[in-house]
């Protein structure tokens, strides 16, 4: 862990519409530093005037670094934030959301408010107890929760300067909320903007010194805006390694400088209402049960609309009420079919596989999706298709592989991996948007910067692809949908060419055949699994 590689990001203060200034003064920074691989902007990105914006937008000028931002902390500039469903706004430009959490390719974890607190009315550019509730509550009801690598807000905690040197503002738009946010989350770094003044605060502590056990230190970091004539600073440069790729000794290091924590517990009463909600079992999940129609369950009391603000919501697992085909624990699991088991998810042969070594990645306890899964859950899943182990396995035998989610009338999250032949890859998006238009039905493209739990909501059905071309694809699923439309896209003439394998059903063999290709799977995938590295 000593040599993880670091993340290199930059953080800038508001930019109120001075883009062209802001990438100036990146490119400078490119040159003598290298490329960076983030670039955060708290507070505005946008201003009054948008002369700067259309020459992004139209494409003639392009952001040197993958560039991800808050919204808008003024009502007037919500126009700049499309009504979509992309959160990519131009080329290198991506809009995080209202509230959330960004987990980078790299592993590193950010959380994000935007806006300005305001209870009462809300709008894109303010924020209540409600959204801080829903950043809360995963993290006060995991014990193993270690803490965010970046938390990122437009406005100010209040009483960040205690135990602390002053800045240079009074800071009249603090929040309250903010500071119960960073309090709980313990982000390594946090990034604000707004006061048009840079302000470091010394790092502090997340732990009673003596009385508890040590925790990793917060840095609290102000940003002044682009372009200010006072020349303050509006940009940070810092080279991050993220938290889960850390060893717990050198995270929990405690700065010479270090205070004490500068915040004092605040109630939250929408937290507490939402922890009795969740408690009380009122979450949304499909009623497997349900008859007619397209048999799609009702919504129960606490699922949060789609249209809702920023479209996510943290859940706990699901507990199913009786015993799940797919829960590792569970007697109905045949275990002869699984190849191998890591803490959180395991593998094993898909039952009336499109072919011998057709497998499913699925988590050991019962999780419905990827959306409403922990990450520490989707870490351990992505050991199989995300890090070198199925693809460098299917590659040695000189195939790719396609990955597929359904998240529609099943009860538990199952990635399935088909491995394809390398002759067929150019043809594979084609044929996707092919027989998702002839059961009319879109099909679209994930942007590259995105993560799935930005994009879809939790409680809304959809399906979700990547092929070996890079590419993600995703239909929100809004009524009927084929259930083995991931099954007859592969099973085309253009890629495995077995439309008589599309059903499963009748794809079975006696138990015997499938204890004999699991053991098989084994062997030859025992010099790519990581158990045995």
């Amino acid at each position: 862990m000593a040599d993880a590689k670091a993340v290199k990001v930059l953080v800038s203060g508001d930019v109120e519409g001075n883009i062209t200034r802001l990438y100036t003064r990146v490119n400078k920074i490119l040159k003598t530093s290298g490329q960076f691989d983030l670039l955060l902007c708290v507070g505005d990105f946008f201003g009054s005037d948008d002369t700067d914006w259309q020459q992004y937008k139209s494409g003639k000028l392009k952001a040197p670094v993958p560039t991800l931002i808050l919204g808008p902390c003024k009502p007037d500039l919500s126009k700049y934030f499309p009504d979509s469903e992309s959160p990519e706004l131009c080329e290198n430009i991506t809009y995080l959301g209202p509230r959330g959490r960004y987990t980078a390719s790299s592993g590193l974890q950010i959380t994000y408010l935007s806006g300005i607190e305001a209870e009462g009315e809300k709008g894109i550019s303010t924020f209540s107890s409600q959204d801080v509730a829903d950043l809360l509550l995963p993290v006060v009801s995991n014990s193993q929760y270690k803490g965010t690598d970046i938390l990122l807000t437009s406005q100010w905690p209040r009483g960040v300067d205690k135990y602390a040197t002053e800045p240079e503002t009074d800071r009249r738009t603090d929040s309250p909320l903010i500071a119960e946010l960073a309090r709980v989350l313990r982000p390594r770094y946090h990034f604000a903007g707004c006061e048009k003044v840079h302000y470091e605060r010394q790092p502090y502590r997340n732990h009673k010194t003596i009385q508890e056990t040590a925790l990793p230190v917060s840095r609290f970091i102000a940003l002044a805006n682009v372009a200010n004539k006072e020349k303050r600073k509006y940009m940070y440069a810092c080279n991050i390694v993220p938290m889960s790729k850390m060893g717990w000794i050198e995270l929990i290091k405690q700065p010479s400088d270090a205070t004490e924590c500068p915040y004092t517990p605040t109630e939250i009463k929408a937290l507490t209402k939402k922890q009795d909600q969740e408690e009380s079992g009122q979450q949304f999940f499909y009623d497997m049960s349900s008859r007619g129609g397209d048999q799609r369950g009702r919504r129960r009391q606490g699922q949060h609309d789609r249209g809702g603000r920023g479209g996510k919501m943290p859940r706990k697992s699901f507990e199913p009420s009786g015993s799940c085909w797919f829960c590792l624990g569970s007697p109905e699991v045949e275990k002869h079919l699984v190849v191998s088991v890591a803490t959180e998810a395991y593998m094993a042969l898909a039952k009336g596989g499109l072919v011998p070594d057709h497998v499913l990645i699925l988590p050991i306890h019962h999780h419905r999706c990827t959306v409403t899964s922990p990450d520490d859950v989707l870490q351990d899943v992505d050991k199989y298709p995300l890090t070198a182990s199925l693809k460098k396995f299917f590659k040695a035998q000189g195939k790719s592989v396609v990955f597929f989610e359904r998240n529609y009338k099943t009860s538990h999250l199952q990635i399935q991996a088909v491995p394809v032949p390398q002759d067929s890859i150019q043809d594979i998006k084609d044929t996707f948007s092919q027989c998702a238009e002839e059961a009319s039905f879109p099909l679209d493209e994930i942007p590259k910067h995105s993560d799935l739990k930005q994009i879809v909501p939790a409680g809304v059905p959809y399906f979700y692809a990547e092929i070996p071309t890079g590419e993600r694809l995703l239909h929100r699923i809004q009524e009927q949908f084929p259930l083995q439309f991931g099954r007859e896209v592969m099973a085309e003439p253009q890629i495995l060419n077995m439309p008589e394998r599309v059903d499963w059903k009748n794809c079975k063999i006696d138990k015997d055949e499938e204890s004999e290709q699991a053991a098989a799977f084994k062997s030859s995938f025992r010099d790519f699994d990581f158990n045995f590295q």
